[in-house]
């Protein structure tokens, strides 16, 4: 673990370069001041996707504003494998969960869909936002993923034939996810994987015959019992970077 693994870390989407003077967001103004009660002369850490992880030492600290120069570079910039979760919303705080726990474990881009059974169907993308980053500077990540605005699901499946998805489908006859993604992990080529969770109480016969008629789509099996859609999100998420994902690389230097 790098030595300075202990300073806050803050998501800054401007261009961070060294000798550069960065004024912070209000946001960020109000949580270094009154949360962390941070001095002058304090370091942190400050990433984007674009420019990568930077050590900071705050040079100016107010109730009303912040400003950092940039020493040094600490982390390249690097992504994280490009594995997508589709799924319907569910309950407010359910529904966060999995944009929080799947930020941590990995995810790539969220692409909320929307079933005949999706019973939550609005999402405030804004405030997804905002977990989502804070989700990040909690796990050494350095990008940030990306969120689609919520989609019908025959209209999402039209856009992914260049993708394949892993269907977890609580209703039909498919093979353990174990076993496909072990078969997938000894292939030569994997494509783009989009993993897709049905809503509460799952998709109907229509959508499942539709999902099962496409090449690009591999139901899988989650175990005998009937998950939640965060628990089954997040489980199958997890089963995925075990098996094709980066959990057997190191931490990051």
């Amino acid at each position: 673990m790098r030595e300075n693994y202990t300073l806050k870390r803050l998501y800054n989407n401007v261009a961070l370069s060294k000798g550069a003077f960065i004024a912070l967001p209000k946001d960020q103004v109000h949580y270094l001041a009154t949360v962390l009660r941070m001095q002058e002369g304090d370091e942190l850490r400050l990433f984007n996707n674009e420019t990568g992880e930077w050590l900071g030492r705050v040079t100016c600290l107010s109730k009303r504003s912040a400003e950092v120069e940039i020493i040094e570079q600490l982390r390249l910039p690097f992504a994280v494998p490009d594995v997508r979760l589709a799924f319907a919303p569910v309950r407010k705080h359910r529904t966060a969960f999995i944009f929080e726990k799947a930020t941590e474990l990995g995810v790539a881009q969220f692409e909320p869909i929307l079933t005949a059974r999706t019973q939550f169907p609005k999402l405030n993308l804004e405030k997804v936002q905002t977990q989502i980053i804070e989700a990040a500077e909690q796990t050494e990540r350095l990008d940030i993923p990306a969120v689609r605005a919520p989609q019908k699901l025959l209209d999402w499946l039209s856009t992914q034939t260049n993708r394949h998805i892993v269907f977890a489908d609580e209703a039909g006859k498919a093979l353990s996810v174990k076993d496909v993604l072990e078969k997938e992990s000894k292939d030569d080529v994997q494509a783009p994987t989009t993993l897709l969770i049905g809503p509460e109480g799952g998709f109907t016969t229509l959508e499942r015959d539709s999902l099962r008629a496409l090449k690009n789509v591999t139901p899988v099996s989650l175990g005998p019992r009937i998950l939640r859609a965060d628990t089954a999100a997040l489980s199958l998420l997890t089963l995925w970077q075990s098996h094709l994902g980066d959990w057997n690389e190191g931490s990051a230097a």
